[in-house]
């Protein structure tokens, strides 16, 4: 049996998605700046390498940034600045994600 950690900061997660999901999108597309954000972790859902090496789009959630902060404004400002740095052709991300949670920090 593990022991149970708390961590007392908040934790946001904002999604980068190709445009179009969840209906049709394209793959393949080259990205960028992944490797740019800082005061964050980036879980890849949708990419893979092209033959080139190439980090590419092969799904339509392709990047998850997820941040933490002391409170719920800077975990979402750190979420939202990694997910900025983050480029490809079609990328779409929801700006509204958190702000009803607001109320609790």
């Amino acid at each position: 049996q593990l022991p149970l950690a708390e961590d007392p900061r908040f934790a946001t997660t904002v999604m980068v998605v190709s445009g179009g999901y969840p209906g049709s999108y394209s793959k393949g597309e080259v990205i960028t700046g992944a490797e740019d954000a800082v005061n964050a972790i980036l879980f890849h859902a949708g990419t893979s390498r092209a033959d080139d090496g190439e980090l590419v789009t092969s799904g339509g959630r392709v990047i998850a940034c997820s941040a933490y902060g002391k409170d719920i404004d800077e975990a979402l400002a750190n979420s939202y600045a990694a997910a900025d740095t983050v480029e490809f052709a079609g990328k779409y991300m929801r700006r509204d994600i958190g702000q009803d949670l607001k109320k609790l920090s």
